[in-house]
């Protein structure tokens, strides 16, 4: 007869909310990095999840700063306000946020590996809030592991 030995996955999540100051990348490395350490699990899958439409998150470079302009210079060929969107609603803004967002992701699986996120050395993880005006962004955080 063999015995095996299962250990019990944990669960833990939170919600982090950000106050934006308009189009732009918001760092939230750090909040990850305190709710994994915080979670004491050496081993898991970090799921984080922004909650809204006209928002986004990426893993990009942390080091050099003109790579998040030449992105936001990117959104602005791809999806500029000058065109005419039948969606108008909350201004010229609204649809070329929608689809900033559509083009990037809304979640993101980052693994845990001996306690810490395994980001790359030269990763961060942004908010990308692609309105103009302020706003109060949620990202929601789930990790499980052990």
């Amino acid at each position: 007869m063999r015995c095996r030995t299962f250990w019990a996955m944990r669960q833990a999540t939170r919600i982090i909310r950000l106050e934006t100051g308009g189009r732009g990348f918001y760092d939230c490395t750090a909040a990850l990095v305190d709710f994994v350490r915080g979670a004491r699990m050496g081993e898991g899958l970090l799921t984080v999840f922004c909650r809204h439409t006209s928002a986004s998150l990426l893993v990009q470079e942390n080091a050099d700063p003109s790579v998040l302009s030449d992105l936001q210079a990117a959104f602005d060929r791809l999806a500029p306000e000058s065109a005419q969107y039948a969606h108008d609603t909350e201004g010229p803004d609204d649809m070329p946020a929608h689809i900033r967002a559509a083009l990037t992701q809304t979640q993101l699986s980052i693994p845990v590996i001996g306690g810490a996120l395994a980001l790359g050395n030269w990763q961060g993880v942004y908010l990308v809030e692609h309105r103009r005006r302020l706003h109060r962004r949620e990202i929601a955080l789930h990790l499980i592991g052990e």
